[in-house]
């Protein structure tokens, strides 16, 4: 059996007004996912337990069968292990973002704004010239700033404090920042960090060149998603399935990394709208030549929901259905057993630019060339019938609130169904 898991990072959403209070699933042209729904088991999942931080990182790890509140350490920590950054007992990891501050003419950085929470989703190579720079007059033996993709970065504080309330930076797009700052323990040099990084970067060469460009300039870094390092079960003990993980995000590529599943990069995968969808399909498919279980994230649809972008969510979601999910059901056929598991990891409502903890759909679709015993008699290769009643033409947030779907409160108890079953 080979099993594979389709991950539109913040597709659910909130019906909307402007496009006749649909969401942007509902909204967008989906025949492939329609027909993994229609055809098999569909359920509902709480990726995010309540009062947990709402995130992909507690979210992709409840997907991929792991207690949040047995193994969550912090959102960082996981950005860490696939970029090779070894976290020793009592270092703290830090997420740290290029961010553009609309900064105030009488220069209090309390009355700053947060403009945009990626800089323009700043080059990486531009990105890494100012990291450097950070480093090079902030760092030291105990601070150490890592460059990573675009605008997301890494900052490791040696025996460092993780006791701390840190609000990412895509919660707070236009607000001041004044109220956001890092409270709690180490929340003097956190914020001393912001502020230096503001001076340091305002009028590097970078983002003057930016700014002539007319781009948003990396004017500032944001400190938030820290943590220790994560000891994790791999997978493979867990389950017995050797597996590969496909991402263009530091996040999932480290939670890959954790699990002990080899990480594959695809080149063009960006991790935004201009993503290479159909070259991740692709080499998704070809893992499963070798491997059990195949987990295959795509971040876009995520991002224009940051964005507050509708036609671009929409858009986000037609491509990862066509050049994602229709590439992946039409060439997994080559193998003879196989099961899919569609759903997002978490709603990115538009109207919200942010993310929010209520359930998701999913939907399974397996087929298998012998009926397992239970259903031996019926003369069918899917095991698909269904042992529940409900009638799904779509998949969309409405399978949530359908009677007679599959419900996993405990999120990660789904991947248990969906192998082990």
């Amino acid at each position: 059996m080979k099993y594979i898991i389709l991950v539109g990072d913040g597709m659910a959403d909130r019906p909307i007004r402007k496009i006749g209070y649909k969401t942007c699933l509902q909204k967008a042209a989906t025949p492939n996912m329609d027909k993994i729904a229609s055809e098999g088991k569909v359920g509902r999942i709480r990726t995010i337990p309540r009062g947990f931080p709402l995130g992909s990182d507690v979210a992709n790890l409840s997907i991929l069968g792991y207690d949040p509140s047995k193994y969550y350490s912090g959102r960082a920590p996981f950005e860490a292990a696939y970029r090779g950054v070894s976290l020793k007992r009592g270092d703290v990891a830090y997420r740290c973002n290029l961010v553009t501050l609309k900064l105030s003419k009488s220069k209090d950085i309390n009355m700053a704004v947060m403009e945009d929470y990626s800089a323009g989703h700043i080059s990486t190579r531009e990105a890494k010239i100012l990291i450097k720079v950070v480093n090079r007059k902030l760092g030291g033996n105990k601070i150490i700033f890592y460059p990573a993709v675009s605008y997301r970065h890494l900052m490791v504080w040696k025996n460092g404090k993780d006791k701390t309330h840190c609000t990412p930076p895509h919660d707070i797009t236009g607000r001041k920042i004044g109220s956001y700052f890092p409270e709690g323990d180490g929340e003097v040099i956190l914020r001393e960090f912001i502020e230096k990084s503001t001076e340091i970067l305002t009028l590097h060469s970078v983002n003057r060149k930016r700014i002539s460009r007319g781009l948003r300039p990396a004017n500032s870094i944001w400190l938030w998603g820290q943590g220790k390092k994560p000891a994790i079960l791999k997978f493979k003990a867990k389950y017995g399935l050797k597996g590969a993980l496909i991402s263009a995000v530091d996040l999932t590529k480290g939670l890959g990394v954790c699990a002990g599943f080899d990480v594959i990069n695809v080149k063009g995968a960006t991790g935004y709208l201009d993503t290479n969808y159909l070259g991740k399909a692709k080499a998704a498919l070809n893992a499963l030549k070798t491997k059990d279980i195949v987990y295959l994230h795509v971040e876009a649809p995520d991002e224009a929901g940051h964005n507050g972008d509708i036609k671009a969510k929409i858009k986000a979601i037609e491509d990862f259905d066509s050049k994602v999910v229709g590439t992946v059901l039409k060439g997994i056929k080559k193998f003879k057993e196989y099961s899919i598991l569609l759903l997002p990891d978490h709603p990115t409502p538009v109207n919200l630019m942010t993310h929010t903890d209520e359930p998701v759909p999913f939907a399974i679709y397996s087929v298998r060339k012998k009926a397992p015993p239970e259903l031996s008699n019926r003369a069918s290769r899917s095991d698909n019938t269904r042992d529940y009643r409900v009638k799904v033409n779509n998949f969309s947030e409405k399978i949530c609130n359908m009677k007679g779907a599959l419900v996993f409160e405990k999120g990660y108890k789904l991947m248990d169904y969906f192998i082990r079953k």
